[in-house]
């Protein structure tokens, strides 16, 4: 088989886990309609039903980074797939709120666990000249889950199956785990674990070149000695250390942006706002199914552009584009206009102006920088940390804006985001390192040096002043 194809199914197989992730966290806006028929829901049950999976999803984010160290990442996805499995048939047969909210937990589990070691694997095995575009492949497959999940919703709505809606995530679940059996491991775990005729092994059926994977081996061991050299235990101390510090801020506040300028109260919001200026709910739910697609293909180009242009300008370019989408939200629904074709055109409007940005920007560019940023001695369990907290923040998102939708209505909250989403764009432009087209290696020589970033010549900002090689 070419290495072409080889190194095709590799991805594919491994960004699998991208749409479970996307239709475990999409099914359930549409299933909720249904499940309440069947189930007595409390407005509490139904609120645990929904944040059952992101309290999962931060459990399994917090174990994955030391169980992707001690077992591999090959075999965690292959774990997460068999979670993947038991919770989706668990939800899908469940007769009781209890039941029901203890499986989306473990559904949570492998959404969690997926969400670190999928862009963990992908970025370990790629080139570095194309490492962005092939790990934001699995954000595309999330979104191809999403727009799964809300057609698969839209279908089986006249039916009420919302066992049926559910239950079927085990299709792709199934098709991950078989697939990812035939994958090979991450040439730089291999290394770590001292498998270095294994990691060769990949890297040349990897490369379809011995050459160019012999010398790849050779860097990827020279920063292995060198960080072995300086290892430790990953602690809090070790994260806020001079060395570490400033890029597990960088990390930090990422993930931070990325939750709170305002996506989660889109994707989870749109049908109610749609509502509430007048659509009918099937309107609605047809609205529905046009953002998720919007949200898909918007996501391709993103994927060209990521390694063509850089990470650094697609935030930015996201961030002004969701801050302009959130001023004209807030200002259609302060404005006062009544029912009518103008406040349905412009509400629709700055949805999709708002999606279209941050899926070409936002949603997968964390996923690809998050791995490229920490040396790999502690990228593993610093990435799992982040990753907890990006639930974290997302739970916090989901739990607290019906409230605050409550308290000060949809207009204020729409300008609240579009501060933050000013303030992502400030964090972007002056704190963010660029790190396209540079290897993983050479970054990680960078911040091992422990000096902060400094803008280069051209505008991108390296991960530290001493490195100026792309």
């Amino acid at each position: 088989m070419p290495a072409r194809i080889k190194n095709a199914m590799i991805w594919v197989f491994g960004a699998l886990g991208g749409i479970l992730w996307g239709y475990d966290t999409g099914v359930i806006s549409g299933a909720m309609l249904f499940i309440k028929n069947d189930i007595a829901l409390t407005p509490l049950l139904e609120g645990l039903v929904v944040s059952g999976l992101l309290v999962g999803a931060m459990l399994g984010a917090g174990l994955s980074g030391r169980l992707s160290d001690s077992w591999g990442r090959r075999r965690l996805i292959l774990a997460a797939s068999g979670v993947f499995i038991l919770g989706t048939l668990g939800a899908s047969f469940a007769f009781g709120p209890a039941s029901l909210i203890f499986f989306r937990f473990v559904i949570g589990i492998g959404v969690g666990i997926a969400s670190v070691v999928v862009p963990l694997y992908l970025t370990e095995l790629a080139p570095k000249q194309l490492r962005g575009g092939l790990t934001s492949l699995m954000q595309l497959l999330v979104t191809v889950g999403i727009f799964v999940a809300y057609v698969t919703d839209y279908l089986l709505a006249d039916a009420e199956a919302w066992r049926w809606m559910i239950g079927l995530g085990v299709v792709p679940a199934a098709i991950l785990a078989l697939g990812i059996i035939t994958q090979p491991e991450s040439p730089r775990w291999l290394v770590g674990k001292g498998r270095t005729d294994e990691a060769r092994t990949v890297l040349t059926r990897l490369r379809g070149d011995a050459g160019a994977a012999g010398e790849e081996l050779a860097e990827i061991e020279r920063a292995e000695r060198t960080e072995r050299e300086r290892s430790e235990p990953l602690t809090l101390r070790r994260l806020l250390s001079p060395r570490l510090r400033p890029v597990f801020v960088v990390g930090m506040l990422l993930v931070l942006f990325q939750n709170f300028v305002g996506i989660n109260t889109i994707i989870y919001y749109a049908p109610t706002l749609l509502t509430d200026i007048g659509f009918g709910s099937g309107g609605a739910i047809l609205a529905n199914v046009g953002i998720g697609l919007l949200n898909m293909l918007m996501t391709l180009p993103a994927m060209r552009l990521i390694d063509r242009k850089g990470r650094k300008p697609l935030l930015l370019f996201g961030a002004l584009g969701m801050c302009a989408a959130m001023v004209l939200l807030a200002v259609t629904n302060l404005s006062g206009l009544g029912y009518g074709a103008l406040l349905s055109v412009l509400t629709l409007l700055g949805i999709a102006l708002y999606i279209a940005s941050f899926a070409v920007s936002w949603g997968p560019v964390q996923w690809v920088m998050l791995p490229e940023l920490f040396p790999m001695r502690i990228r593993a369990a610093a990435v799992s940390l982040c990753v907890l907290f990006n639930w974290l923040f997302n739970m916090i998102v989901a739990l607290v804006f019906p409230s605050l939708l409550h308290a000060w209505g949809a207009g204020i909250n729409f300008l609240f985001f579009a501060g933050t989403t000013l303030l992502a764009f400030l964090f972007v432009q002056r704190l963010l390192p660029e790190t396209k087209g540079r290897s993983l290696e050479e970054i990680e020589q960078d911040l091992l040096r422990g000096r902060p970033a400094r803008p280069e010549a051209e505008g991108s900002v390296p991960v530290s002043s001493g490195s100026a090689s792309h």
